[in-house]
């Protein structure tokens, strides 16, 4: 028998909260809801200053509001029949004073609500009070169906949990690591190697492809495409990782070599550098054999020398602290390992 959509025609559904962070169980939620309404709106309530707070008690970055209507966003893409909506509201949530944010949801939907959702039987008396019209439906109250775990719980335990966030969400929190240094330090061998123990991906050295097609005869421009094709890779690339992204080289390196062969700095490559965000920064030593590869030129004892303490100037410079990775293969590889797991290791974001 066709099942009639009359039942719920000019129906009015809310569900709400802070989605910090927004997780498969709040996915869910969001679609068993829509199909008990003609229209469901996705309240999204944010305070920064007590949003910030809780993330930084529970050892997690803080994660803005347009961060987190974007992931609802992407998730829910293309289910017509839910809108998401932001309300900033410092008593959101607070028993004993719902008055200003049912107000503000009221307001902000605009329509009668028939319907309100939540996880827990405990909002029972509390909806019955504020929203008399409307008919409280909890969706999955063991949580049972997706998860067994709270936003809090995920927020804590993170990288545990990791399989409950959805893509989109774990690109926010994935931690990325530089592998940065002159030539011929062994970057794209850690990095490969790296990629494997940890089951991950690795964003690979952009500017030695543009070096290869060109046959080492760089322009201006090209320095500033490479930079950009690099930052780019390195956000897709974190659409698909798993916890770890590694990054064979990155913008200041980039704007190195520019220096080193034209003179001068890029602009557009200083944009990139202050958008760019790693999480660890692995200064590979020259302390390896120089190995030339057909397009390395600088492989005297003493110009290694000079251009590693250039560019360890120009780190600085930029306000980076890097952790040095040297030795032979065996112990870079043992010391750039624990220099990641100390990062699942700590609270702090």
């Amino acid at each position: 028998m066709v099942q009639s959509l009359e039942h719920i025609k000019e129906t009015v559904g809310f569900i709400g909260g802070r989605f910090l962070p927004f997780h498969r169980g709040h996915i869910f939620a969001i679609i068993e809801a829509s199909n008990h309404v003609e229209d469901l709106y996705v309240v999204l309530n944010s305070n920064k200053e007590k949003d910030d707070a809780i993330c930084r008690a529970d050892g997690v970055r803080p994660m803005p509001a347009e961060v987190r209507l974007s992931w609802i966003g992407e998730s829910i893409s293309k289910l017509e029949n839910i809108h998401i909506l932001h309300i900033q509201d410092a008593n959101w949530g607070e028993s004993d004073n719902w008055d200003s944010g049912t107000r503000a949801v009221k307001a902000a939907i605009g329509k009668t609500i028939t319907h309100v959702f939540s996880s827990e039987h405990a909002y029972d008396e509390l909806f019955d009070k504020y929203y008399p019209e409307a008919k409280h439906i909890v969706i999955d109250a063991r949580r049972s169906i997706v998860t067994a775990r709270s936003a809090s719980e995920i927020r804590r335990n993170l990288y545990d949990f990791w399989s409950l966030l959805p893509q989109t969400v774990q690109s926010f929190f994935v931690k990325r690591i530089a592998f940065i240094g002159t030539e011929s330090v062994g970057k794209t061998t850690l990095a490969e190697k790296l990629s494997k123990f940890y089951n991950t991906a690795y964003v690979h050295e952009v500017g030695r492809d543009y070096t290869l097609k060109y046959s080492d005869q760089l322009t201006v421009n090209h320095f500033d495409e490479l930079a950009m094709e690099h930052f780019l890779l390195t956000e897709e690339k974190a659409m698909a990782c798993n916890r770890v992204l590694l990054i064979d080289s990155e913008a200041i390196v980039t704007q190195y070599y520019l220096e080193m062969y034209f003179g001068h700095r890029s602009g557009l490559i200083e944009e990139i550098i202050k958008r760019q965000k790693f999480d660890l920064w692995l200064y590979l030593e020259p302390d390896l054999e120089w190995i030339d590869d057909g397009v390395r030129f600088a492989g005297a004892e003493d110009v290694r020398e000079m251009n590693n303490k250039h560019l360890k100037e120009m780190l600085a410079e930029y306000g980076v602290e890097f952790r040095i990775i040297s030795g032979d293969y065996n112990n870079r590889f043992i010391a750039a390992k624990n220099a990641i797991d100390g990062l699942f290791e700590s609270r702090k974001p």
